[in-house]
């Protein structure tokens, strides 16, 4: 059996982000027209997930509401007679089948897995962070899938960093594979430059098991005091391998202000409505910083 549920922890206080954040969920904050959180959840669909959770948080609510109907504005453009948005505003609604579990304390990303315990039950899945978004021609997950469709292992996406960005994320230990595969035998989670085993890092695409869920529910806190999904794959890749699978595709981290910026600018430009137009303000825009 392939993977058909997704699990997506959107519960995070967007500190990064603030004020903003202080009213609006970062997943909501737009790349050009649509709410980041939106770019993921289309990616798990063109991967064949029909079962999605959302493990929220607190003041996560316009999320819910985003991919939910909303009357009094489709009955308002229907009488408008604006089909095209009428159709968009309804296509939202009707892409997935979205279920939610409520992370009621901030404690880390693997408690946020463990939370989908029930819903999850006896069999493997994928869990997507709305920190990253990959624009490429075979949905990132999809690559995934097929990896573990081969290997039915756990299957985590990597990418290498510039050594003195490791620190920001989970890395690697392992042995090549061939054809972008690592069998991966330790995992740090955020290691100082000199201590990291690798420039392999984990990006938030995951492939696991059931088997992740005791792991995760007998684990000591571990860095910040929260409970660490690193920490956990780091104890199953004791019992069994995990592949770690250099996918394709552009990855940005909108989890950052900078970050956010990157994918609008470049996403704007690979618009066909957009992108012309969009370029040529750039172009005016360098040369009259460059005349300053």
């Amino acid at each position: 059996m392939s993977i058909k549920k997704a699990i997506f922890p959107v519960a995070g206080l967007g500190t990064r982000f603030l004020p903003v954040t202080k009213a609006q969920p970062k997943e909501m904050l737009p790349i050009v027209d649509k709410p980041a959180i939106q770019y993921v959840v289309e990616e798990a669909v063109q991967s064949g997930i029909d079962d999605f959770l959302f493990i929220t948080g607190k003041d996560k609510r316009p999320l819910e509401d985003y991919f939910d109907h909303s009357g009094e504005l489709e009955h308002h453009l229907k009488n408008q007679g604006k089909t095209e948005l009428l159709e968009l505003v309804q296509s939202i609604a009707c892409m997935c089948q979205i279920y939610y579990v409520r992370q009621k304390k901030p404690l880390g990303l693997g408690h946020a897995v463990w939370c989908a315990k029930q819903h999850i039950g006896d069999e493997y899945f994928a869990v997507l962070l709305g920190d990253d978004i990959v624009d490429s021609g075979k949905p990132c997950l999809k690559q995934m899938i097929e990896v573990y469709d081969e290997a039915k292992k756990p299957v985590v996406a990597i990418r290498r960093v510039p050594r003195e960005d490791v620190s920001s994320y989970g890395v690697i230990a392992g042995k090549p594979l061939g054809g972008g595969l690592w069998e991966i035998s330790d995992l740090v989670e955020k290691p100082r430059p000199e201590d990291a085993p690798s420039d392999l890092a984990v990006i938030g695409r995951y492939i696991l098991p059931p088997q992740i869920f005791p792991v995760l529910e007998n684990l000591e806190p571990g860095r910040a005091g929260e409970i660490q999904l690193t920490d956990a794959l780091r104890v199953l890749a004791q019992d069994e391998p995990i592949i770690g699978y250099e996918f394709q595709g552009i990855r940005y981290d909108v989890g950052t202000p900078k970050g956010l910026l990157i994918a609008t600018v470049e996403m704007a430009l690979s618009r066909d409505d957009l992108g012309e137009d969009f370029e040529r303000y750039l172009a005016q825009l360098v040369r009259k910083r460059n005349l300053l």
